[in-house]
């Protein structure tokens, strides 16, 4: 394909006309800006790099979508001592498996995306944005096949609180089998867990260590009389949402750095003659859009994904806001919408839910003397809050995981700033006995965290010790410390608050291409709170912002091999490399940027594979 961003390696003013206008969720475009300086501006430390080939390649490690399928991960020889190619390969599994559907009949590698085998060379590191005390991982994925003419780099950030890997089947997967580099960050969360108990951390190869280890990734800050488990999005001190768009600029200045090393026949590579693609999904796509609005023309496009953002204006709310608001009132509200997904299984959950709206309607919240009317009032609620009933019927699997309390309990000791053992809830992370007290982890335990979590507990082996626990609700007392950090006044919720304050995104550079993609029936990110709001601000003031609306999609691709979510929703992945195809093309002066568009889907149903049909994605 001829690329029409460069001429003798460098963009001509043509071009940089057609760059000034295409998307604000997806890096993938031309990028012209602040060059070598800005490159050198960020210093990397525990550098390193590996090979993959043979079998052990960088999109898949060597899995191919067969091993990706695979129901256990791949095996540790030994469990309490893994290797740093064992670690990546795990790692690499469980990040797939928590994003895209993989499922057979689920349109993975037939109807969209790719598991090819990329091989190539990995370059990583730690950088630190000003002002904060812990690293951020670094990543360059640099295929074989790299396009020296178009010299592209696809820029990602992870979604959720996933380590460094955690947008490989986002940004990888669109990227690498084009020729593209792709640079990712974990935007200073990611799973370098840190266990009190034994003062060990994560290397920069994944490994454990003692804390006295040259390269430990993450070492807290902890209070005293404090035990369990600290992980950097928690614990770090740092808010890092509030600089999720300086992780993704240096994710891009690594990326010319270490393209410089790797190909010096080529270099120096520059944000002058070099193509800068970002892309992100969930708190990625909040990322990418945040690294949109930096000064310098070093972007050339940006695709966001079901973005978590945050405007004040035009109906936003915050993240902090509407979780705790749903950690509250959501269990009762969905005793009252009908045909739930499963799982959770209702007849599990539901006595729980049922003490919520008794608990609830005790303390005045709700209205009702039974159970049914107490869930239509708490439902009433939350479609007066902005919910919608597609959003509560989604959000079943968050409450079903106790995902809110969750998300709750992480973020206000993000927001504050709090060490291990000051959270102003009491709120921990530990592993957990049966009966949920805290308990040692055991060392395979400890080697597998880095490879298997999520970055924010709960995990299989990780789990939130909550020590205001008393029935009958027994979560309750918790909860309600938290929505009070989000309406109250004391110290801590002001605390809490300026630091949510901290993380509000403000317009996208002015002649960004930017595209935002988001389900309208998310029950996590609602797009109701994130993207229509952002979108609105966006145009309002001026921004070229392009807006896909996807009907009958929520948040979670990686739960569509669930049946009844499978044949109730379609994968949001499909949407978001159709927009960086169209910005990539537009960008080579092969078309215009997408118009808005409201997408009308049809759900496959139960048992039957999903089609072209379905997804109706724009052409």
């Amino acid at each position: 394909m001829p690329d029409g961003c460069y001429r003798a390696g460098m963009k001509t003013p043509m071009i940089r006309m057609l760059c000034a206008g295409v998307a604000l969720a997806g890096l993938a475009a031309c990028a012209s800006g602040p060059s070598s300086k800005a490159a050198q501006a960020s210093v990397f430390t525990s550098e390193r790099n590996s090979v993959h080939r043979d079998g052990d390649d960088l999109l898949t490690a060597g899995l191919g979508l067969d091993g990706l399928r695979a129901m256990v991960p791949p095996a540790f020889a030994d469990a309490e001592s893994p290797t740093p190619v064992e670690l990546r390969r795990r790692a690499i599994w469980a990040n797939w498996r928590g994003i895209a559907d993989l499922a057979p009949g689920g349109g993975y590698g037939e109807l969209y995306g790719s598991t090819a085998a990329v091989p190539g060379r990995e370059f990583h590191a730690y950088a630190t944005v000003a002002g904060a005390t812990h690293p951020h991982r670094v990543m360059l994925q640099l295929p074989d096949g790299f396009d020296a003419a178009k010299r592209c780099v696809v820029v990602t950030a992870s979604s959720g609180s996933r380590g460094v890997y955690g947008s490989i089947a986002v940004a990888g997967a669109w990227g690498l089998p084009k020729g593209c580099a792709v640079a990712y960050t974990d935007k200073g969360s990611g799973t370098d867990y840190f266990d009190i108990a034994t003062r060990t951390g994560v290397r920069a190869d994944g490994t454990r260590s003692g804390a006295d280890a040259g390269d430990v990734a993450f070492l807290p800050g902890v209070a005293d009389g404090a035990a369990g488990v600290a992980f950097k999005h928690a614990h770090s001190q740092d808010n890092p949402e509030a600089d999720w768009g300086l992780h993704v600029r240096q994710a891009a200045e690594f990326a010319l750095h270490a393209l410089d090393e790797a190909l010096p026949g080529q270099a120096p590579f520059t944000f002058d003659n070099t193509r800068i693609i970002a892309v992100g999904i969930s708190n990625g796509g909040g990322a990418v859009l945040r690294a949109a609005e930096l000064e310098g023309d070093w972007l050339d496009a940006v695709v966001a994904g079901e973005p978590n953002v945050y405007v004040d204006v035009h109906g936003g709310r915050s993240l902090y806001d509407y979780s705790t608001e749903a950690a509250l009132l959501m269990p009762c509200a969905q005793l009252h919408v009908e045909g739930l997904p499963q799982p959770p299984l209702l007849a599990q959950v539901a006595p729980f839910w049922t003490a919520r709206c008794a608990a609830l309607a005790a303390a005045g919240v709700i209205e009702g003397g039974d159970t049914a009317t107490q869930a239509k009032s708490a439902f009433e609620r939350m479609l007066a809050a902005g919910w919608t009933e597609g959003m509560l019927r989604a959000g079943a699997l968050s409450t079903g995981f106790d995902l809110w309390r969750s998300v709750a309990a992480t973020y206000a000791s993000a927001y504050g700033r709090y060490a291990l053992g000051e959270h102003p809830c009491g709120f921990s992370f530990a592993p957990l006995n049966a009966d949920f007290t805290a308990r040692a982890a055991t060392g395979a335990e400890r080697a597998a965290w880095w490879s298997d979590g999520s970055g924010i507990p709960p995990s299989p082996t990780l789990g939130m010790v909550d020590t205001k626990l008393a029935p009958p609700d027994f979560t309750l007392p918790g909860l309600q410390c938290l929505r009070a950090l989000h309406e109250g006044d004391n110290a801590d919720a002001k605390r809490v608050q300026a630091g949510v304050v901290a993380t509000r995104a403000s317009l996208p550079r002015a002649g960004l291409p930017v595209v935002v993609v988001h389900g309208s029936d998310d029950g996590l990110v609602p797009i109701a709170f994130s993207s229509v709001p952002y979108v609105a601000a966006a145009k309002a003031g001026g921004r070229d912002v392009r807006f896909w609306q996807v009907r009958n999609a929520q948040h979670f691709d990686g739960f569509l091999g669930l049946p009844d979510y499978g044949a109730r929703y379609v994968p949001m992945l499909p949407y978001v490399y159709a927009a960086l195809d169209r910005v990539a093309a537009h960008l080579d002066g092969q078309g215009a940027l997408p118009a808005d568009a409201d997408i009308a889907t049809t759900p496959r149903g139960a048992g039957k594979p999903l089609t072209a049909e379905h997804l109706a994605v724009p052409r």
